[in-house]
């Protein structure tokens, strides 16, 4: 009798088995025909939903414009778009979501450092991919981070040799003022150390740092102001991020500081930014970017004439984040066509040595520490907001994602393809901890 019921419980659990097998392969086949969906994480309320908002609209766009192509291996692209609200531990719990509850094959998304490093653990442990598209301190290559705005050494450097030289006003007083996070501070470390190597004296660098949202400028452009008239030509190199921007430059303009007196090189500064104050007081001031609006390639033009007309809206502008997102979505699925699916493992492994067009009429390619190829354009406010270039470099740039100029990363390199590690040192011939998970 024991034996009798023993049979028919085992029988039962493989049925059970069996049935629970078949419904999961017919699960899976179901999900390979449904659509593939895309994340989209960036702020749409909170004091970085002026700069944020517009990529996300920039992805819906994109999306847009690959359905009507007829989609991603032969299925549709559905975008799933959270609001992390410019709250940072709130963007690791929408990831989260977007990943294991909405189940996106690639997510797009973040804008600040302490965004993506909130979001870093998530996208390590879920093992998804993010397209990063926003300029960035660097210090970092992550396996599953493809890093498509600028590291340091493709906007920063590059501005201050700018700025160093007869051309942009052989400046020699420095003032680094940021927004007080990650990102500004780490790359204002690495500006400080090559303005040293450069000869400039520790008293003609002045650091300030500010809080996200910062509103009252009076006390600290007093100061700028005053740094700037010893007698040597001083400049700001402005790593302020989100809405601090427009009360920061109505206060230059109310001190009476002008771009030929005190020059603002601005790295979040782009024509979305602009839009939102008046511009005039502002002339002559400086940006630097990978890409503006005013770049005049067919590539360029075509990509506005798209976006003012699926914005419906002719005042809208373009900017270099949402450049970069482009280059990474077209990355993206020309990576998932080479796989020929959108596992993230084999994502992962065909993004490296992809090469698409950027709008600036080269060739982005995908390198295999993560980063891209990218041209540096220096741009000077003009009175309608866009910006004239003034300077560019002759050839696209590699992306470092470790600088050369702080000691404990001039001996590390990122490579995900022989390597397969993002900080391997090699002086001492090892990865040092970001290893590949396979």
């Amino acid at each position: 009798m024991k034996s009798l019921k023993g049979a028919v419980i085992a029988t039962a659990a493989i049925l059970a088995m069996t049935i629970s097998l078949f419904q999961g392969t017919t699960a899976r086949a179901a999900d390979d025909k449904g659509p593939i969906k895309v994340g989209i994480l960036h702020s749409l309320s909170g004091t970085m939903a002026i700069s944020e908002t517009t990529l996300k609209d920039a992805m819906l766009m994109l999306i847009d414009e690959q359905n009507k192509k007829g989609g991603l291996l032969g299925r549709k692209l559905e975008a799933v778009v959270v609001d992390p609200a410019s709250n940072w531990p709130l963007f690791a719990e929408k990831a989260r979501e977007l990943i294991s509850k909405k189940k996106v094959d690639a997510v797009f998304g973040c804008w600040t450092s302490v965004s993506r490093k909130s979001v870093l653990p998530v996208f390590k442990e879920l093992n998804s991919i993010l397209f990063y598209p926003v300029q960035y301190e660097g210090e970092e290559s992550e396996r599953n981070v493809f890093y498509t705005g600028a590291a340091p050494n493709q906007q920063a450097i590059p501005a201050v040799d700018y700025l160093m030289s007869e051309d942009g006003g052989a400046v020699k007083r420095w003032v680094l003022a940021g927004t007080d996070y990650v990102y500004p501070r780490t790359t204002n470390k690495i500006l400080k150390a090559y303005l040293l190597a450069k000869g400039v004296k520790e008293e003609d660098i002045m650091i300030n740092y500010t809080p996200f949202g910062h509103s009252d400028w009076q006390t600290i452009v007093a100061k700028i102001k005053k740094f700037g008239s010893a007698g040597k030509k001083t400049a700001v190199v402005s790593t302020i991020n989100g809405d601090a921007n427009v009360p920061f430059y109505k206060e230059l303009a109310n001190q009476g500081i002008k771009a030929e007196d005190i020059p603002v090189v601005a790295f979040s500064v782009g024509e979305e930014e602009l839009a939102g104050i008046d511009t005039k007081p502002l002339v002559g001031h400086l940006a630097a970017w990978n890409y503006f609006q005013s770049v005049d390639t067919p590539e360029n033009a075509a990509f506005i004439k798209k976006w003012k007309a699926f914005t419906k809206n002719p005042k809208r502008v373009t900017n270099d984040p949402m450049e970069a997102h482009y280059i990474g979505f077209n990355m993206w699925v020309k990576a998932v066509e080479k796989a020929g699916t959108t596992d993230p493992d084999k994502v992962i492994a065909a993004l490296p040595g992809i090469k698409v067009p950027n709008l600036t009429g080269g060739m982005s390619e995908m390198l295999k520490n993560h980063h891209i190829t990218k041209p540096v354009l220096i741009g000077e406010v003009q009175e309608d907001g866009q910006f004239d270039v003034v300077w560019q470099t002759d050839k696209l740039v590699p992306g470092d994602a470790w600088s050369d100029y702080l000691p404990g990363s001039k001996d590390l390199v990122s490579d995900w393809v022989g390597l397969k590690c993002g900080n391997y040192n090699t002086k001492e011939k090892k990865c040092l901890g970001a290893a590949a998970a396979k």
